[in-house]
């Protein structure tokens, strides 16, 4: 049947005509860092930009759901959009595009999550004041454009069952359909109009690879960064690698393993982290210590976790496997606690806003990440048990104590002779000619040291 046109859609494909979309590089690149900082507004991550992300080096900033979403407090209601107009808990359009400016100012690129995949599980109006029900979206989707199976997903071995049935009860979208492919990308479209960088997929598993390509091959820039979250799972019926086609997939994996690492196993068992795991190539993986989901969940690691989530964060930052990404919310206790003050961050460590982008061990290691790129592990040495070090070439090198006790030790380096400034605790490091150096960490602890960084 013959499709409707959106009624924004002229107007903006003339926009980006005049205003063609910046977006070219994507992670891995010179700075491939990410800070997630969840559920904050867009003002308060302008400031954030200015303030700390872009002196700290991260190359990118991730920000929560902007489209129009449904009303309430929890978090996950910015995961339910009833239309793809800016206008959801964390600001409008003209705050969005503000951020995107400021942020550009910084030297810091702007990743998007995006909810595409579905829209809302009930009827009422929205953020933005659009009425709504579940199958119906005055002006954008009608019954007609979602799937037909209206049933919650219930076997994750059936792929039909998977892509095409209703995540946790959410209308499912036909991305199958021209139409509704066409609507995706037109709101994509609008965000890289606004200088957009890049897109983090929402449950881009529950979609057809062929489904997201189609819709990527739309957009103003097919080339702009897309990172699809696409769950492992042993045995389901869709898998991960499906998607590398599309751009950057995360890796899961890496982030269950670290937890059961930290926790319960030898860090000695990293020295072959990645693909000698079974992981995906490292360069098409996002990787990370934890997300807002599994933050909850409890499948992985959690600021809750003290020294073990600050110990893997620095480890993820300092071993090249991946593109990073950082995640920075806020406490809980509730899981569906939506965020502090409706996301307005008025000072990092207030207001139970966490802020581990800005954890000094963690945000001193993306300068250290930036300053290795490229280069290999070298030096490998590990005690067996729960201590480990190892290099970064010529450009750097990290020791991590895990154990319950502090450990002196002489280590051997592929650094240049110098003195150079541990960043983990702004102590200086003296290297030989031989490449080496004596020092003593305490239990949970890392000595961090680079090229380039010789006074603290």
């Amino acid at each position: 049947m013959a499709r409707r046109t959106l009624p924004w859609a002229a107007a903006l494909a003339a926009a980006l005509v005049m205003n063609p979309s910046p977006a070219e590089a994507s992670p891995p690149g010179t700075k491939d860092v990410t800070a997630v900082l969840f559920e904050w507004n867009f003002a308060s991550v302008a400031r954030e930009c200015t303030t700390t992300l872009g002196p700290a080096g991260y190359g990118y900033v991730q920000v929560s759901p902007p489209a129009e979403h449904i009303q309430g407090a929890q978090w996950w209601t910015s995961y339910q959009p009833v239309s793809y107009k800016i206008a959801g808990r964390l600001g409008d359009r003209a705050a969005f595009q503000n951020m995107v400016n400021t942020c550009h100012a910084a030297g810091v690129k702007v990743v998007v999550d995006t909810v595409i995949n579905h829209m809302s599980a009930g009827s009422g109006t929205g953020t933005g004041g659009s009425s709504y029900t579940k199958y119906n979206y005055p002006g954008l989707y009608s019954s007609f454009d979602f799937d037909d199976c209206t049933a919650q997903i219930t076997n994750y071995q059936d792929r039909w069952n998977v892509q095409h049935c209703e995540l946790v009860g959410l209308a499912d979208l036909d991305t199958g359909e021209d139409y509704v492919r066409g609507a995706i990308a037109g709101y994509m479209n609008d965000l890289l109009s606004l200088g957009v960088d890049g897109f983090r997929i929402d449950a881009a598993k529950h979609m057809d690879a062929a489904d997201l390509a189609s819709i990527k091959s739309r957009l103003s820039n097919p080339s702009a960064y897309w990172k699809q979250e696409v769950i492992y799972g042993s045995g389901e019926a869709v898998q991960p690698t499906e998607y590398t086609g599309n751009g950057d997939v995360q890796e899961f994996r890496y982030a269950y393993d670290l937890k059961r690492v930290f926790n319960n196993e030898n860090l000695a068992y990293l020295k072959n982290y990645g693909e000698g795991w079974g992981y995906m190539s490292s360069s098409v993986s996002g990787v990370f210590v934890d997300n807002h989901d599994t933050e909850r969940n409890g499948s992985t690691l959690s600021y809750k976790d003290n020294a073990n989530y600050t110990l893997a964060n620095v480890f993820m930052l300092a071993w090249p496997y991946g593109a990073p990404d950082i995640n920075s919310g806020y406490e809980f206790t509730d899981h569906d606690a939506g965020p502090p003050n409706g996301g307005q961050v008025n000072a990092c460590w207030q207001n139970g806003w966490k802020c581990q982008h800005a954890w000094p061990e963690i945000q001193r290691m993306v300068a250290f990440r930036n300053a290795t790129r490229g280069e290999s592990v070298t030096n490998w040495w590990d005690n067996g048990g729960d201590a480990i070090a190892f290099g970064r070439g010529s450009k750097g090198f990290v020791a991590i104590n895990h154990e319950s006790g502090s450990l002196t030790r002489t280590y051997q380096t592929s650094l240049p002779a110098g003195t150079y400034c541990n960043v983990q605790n702004n102590t200086t490091v003296t290297v030989n000619g031989s490449g080496q150096f004596t020092a003593t960490l305490g239990s949970n602890t890392a000595l961090v040291i680079y090229a380039g960084k010789s006074s603290c």
